[in-house]
């Protein structure tokens, strides 16, 4: 008996899209950076007077700039998977193409500041509303007030189950304990 000399199929390279969104000046940007493996794109523009009236910087009157399409980063797992996020602007003038960014997306985080709490409002509601798998990552920095992850799921009004992790999305490892946690919350949710 011969054995077959065609060389077996390749396996497909597979990419999973994560959407990281949230408030303005939550730390988006920064979670993408921290944790990507490239140079992340990043479509920030600086702050300028025409924003005066329409963007609120309470809380962050030290924000230069501002993310006016997405940022996006890349981890590699093997030469057949990938996971690609994108960051989502965090201002209301700039969530009309948020469904064209989460087509496809398997999850998404929710950067909180607990500064701003209120923020992140819309993004929860926007992923309750289209069933799709999040988590929240309150980000725990200098300035900010300290919650218990209880506490922020209260003042969220979250659906049980939806998990509440703490991080710091300038650290490298703790982003990645964050996008384990929505890893976790979608195969919970789905049959694999």
């Amino acid at each position: 008996m011969r054995s077959d000399p065609r060389p077996a199929p390749a396996k497909p390279f597979t990419a999973l899209k994560i959407l990281i969104a949230g408030g303005f000046g939550a730390g988006k940007t920064t979670m993408v950076g921290a944790v990507s493996e490239i140079q992340p794109l990043r479509t920030e523009e600086y702050l300028t007077e025409a924003g005066v009236g329409v963007d609120d910087p309470d809380g962050v009157e030290q924000k230069a700039t501002t993310t006016v399409a997405i940022d996006f980063g890349r981890i590699t797992f093997d030469e057949h998977l990938a996971l690609y996020l994108f960051g989502t602007p965090g201002q209301d003038r700039f969530w009309f193409f948020w469904d064209d960014i989460a087509q496809g997306a398997l999850g998404a985080v929710v950067v909180a500041d607990t500064r701003r709490l209120e923020d992140c409002f819309p993004a929860v509601d926007y992923f309750e509303r289209r069933e799709m798998p999040f988590v929240i990552a309150v980000n725990c920095f200098p300035g900010s007030r300290q919650y218990r992850v209880d506490q922020v799921a209260a003042a969220l009004d979250l659906d049980g189950g939806v998990p509440v992790v703490l991080c710091d999305a300038r650290d490298r490892e703790s982003a990645k304990e964050v996008l384990i946690a929505l890893v976790e919350q979608v195969r919970r949710g789905r049959q694999w």
